[in-house]
């Protein structure tokens, strides 16, 4: 059963995705409000598909990040990317430069104007990701960033990446901490889609001006101890689900 509603899922889900790019290249020659609304509703659907499909659901703890804040996400899966473009409003999401590359992904990606890294330039990478997180917080749009710069399986912590302290230095903005358990129901590379509710969990701001040390410690601990709760408590759910289930064979 968990393996045909996965197929399900997956198959559904891509197939609308090619429907939706390609209806939605109008889109890229629009005001760029449009692109933001055509990436919103491939989002909120994809959601759907995945509570309709698999039986996965999803809840938002903590106060909504809104204007010009900076994001600091654990990320555990691609479903991290699509719930920060749905209940966030308008985000400009840091991804590596190679999806820019990618076609139709990266031309919404550049409509949208995401913050794109170049993460082989060093320095030059710093100053081009400053300066487009300036043009973003003068929108009033949160900047998301995922510090680790990839997925980690649920469970483990990759080293956090300088960026993030860059924002925060340069840009004199508050760091809303964010942690998710989405690795436990969606695999980074894994095929099941597992049922059960993802949480993401903003947490307690971090005020700007710390220096960068203070930050990193700060973010590292708040993050990752947020995470493991969630894992656990993911676990402890998924435990109940499969006692219940073998107790009505």
């Amino acid at each position: 059963m968990l393996w045909l509603r996965s197929a399900a899922f997956n198959l559904t889900f891509y197939a609308m995705s090619v429907v939706a790019v390609i209806a939605a290249t109008p889109a890229l020659v629009l005001p760029r409000r449009f692109t933001h609304g055509a990436i919103r509703w491939w989002s909120h659907t994809t959601l759907w598909l995945l509570r309709v499909l698999a039986g996965t659901n999803y809840e938002v703890r903590g106060t909504l990040p809104e204007g010009a804040v900076l994001v600091a996400s654990k990320h555990q899966s691609m479903w991290d990317t699509i719930a920060m473009t749905a209940i966030l409003d308008r985000p400009a999401m840091v991804l590596k430069r190679e999806l820019l590359w990618i076609p139709f992904y990266g031309w919404y990606a550049q409509k949208a104007r995401m913050i794109a890294i170049d993460r082989g330039a060093a320095s030059q990478a710093i100053r081009r990701l400053i300066a487009q997180g300036k043009a973003a917080l003068a929108e009033k749009r949160p900047i998301v960033i995922f510090p680790e710069g990839t997925r980690s399986a649920p469970g483990t912590k990759l080293d956090y990446k300088p960026g993030v302290a860059a924002l925060y230095r340069q840009l004199d903005v508050a760091c809303v901490p964010a942690a998710v358990n989405s690795g436990f129901f969606w695999g980074r590379r894994g095929f099941l889609r597992h049922p059960g509710t993802i949480i993401v969990e903003f947490l307690e701001p971090i005020p700007a001006g710390l220096d960068r040390k203070s930050f990193m410690g700060t973010l590292e601990a708040r993050v990752e101890a947020a995470a493991g709760r969630l894992l656990a408590e993911a676990r402890s759910a998924g435990t109940s689900v499969e006692k219940r289930a073998g107790s009505k064979r």
